[in-house]
């Protein structure tokens, strides 16, 4: 994040999910296609997440708001291994526009297989999303299924080495300087064979 005199303050998770929902529609589809790829009723899903079915419902349904609590129980419930749901519309067409990061002042999203750290997240409205992740995941096990979402994804590898599968080829592996593009509606997970937690930088670009 920039310094205070260049740019405001980072945004609470509050004002963030706010404006997550400014682009209902789009979260809602996210959330609607995810549950049928993993063949859960909506029943199944709002128990996992602890809502109600009825909120649930209106919310794939785009009838509805959800807010920061909400949305953190469906990325749990879920299981969405990456940052998708912070990504922003891209219905405005601003030209001139900057966003910097300082060194560690990124947005940290945990998960049980990685701790990402989103960067320049002060433009809410673009195609591309970059970030940093420390890689927890060991094993496979961890993940329980595949992670997959929609666009593509470039993935450097900064620090460590980590295994790269994917559902349509064997598992890549990847030492520090290494990187790799791919489909990320392919189902894809990655884990850290270094001694210490990898660390890698996606760039994640919905199509």
């Amino acid at each position: 994040m920039a310094e205070m005199e260049d740019i405001q303050p980072a945004r609470s998770n509050e004002a963030a999910a706010a404006e997550i929902a400014q682009d209902s529609a789009g979260l809602a589809r996210l959330i609607r296609e995810t549950r049928r790829n993993r063949g859960w009723t909506l029943e199944e899903t709002a128990k996992r997440a602890g809502i109600g079915r009825s909120t649930l419902s209106k919310i794939e349904n785009d009838q509805t708001r959800a807010g920061f609590d909400i949305i953190r129980r469906l990325t749990e419930a879920l299981d969405l291994q990456t940052p998708q749901l912070f990504v922003q519309s891209k219905s405005r067409d601003i030209a001139g526009r900057r966003d910097i990061t300082r060194k560690g002042a990124g947005e940290v999203r945990k998960t049980e297989t990685y701790q990402h750290e989103l960067l320049c997240t002060e433009i809410t409205s673009k195609s591309m999303l970059p970030y940093l992740s420390r890689i927890r995941a060991r094993d496979m096990s961890e993940f329980g299924e595949w992670v997959r979402h929609r666009g593509e994804e470039f993935m450097y590898v900064l620090e460590g080495s980590v295994e790269l599968h994917t559902e349509h080829y064997r598992p890549l592996r990847l030492g520090t300087g290494d990187s790799v593009y791919y489909d990320a509606s392919m189902g894809h997970c990655c884990i850290s064979v270094s001694e210490e937690d990898a660390l890698v930088l996606w760039v994640s670009q919905d199509t």
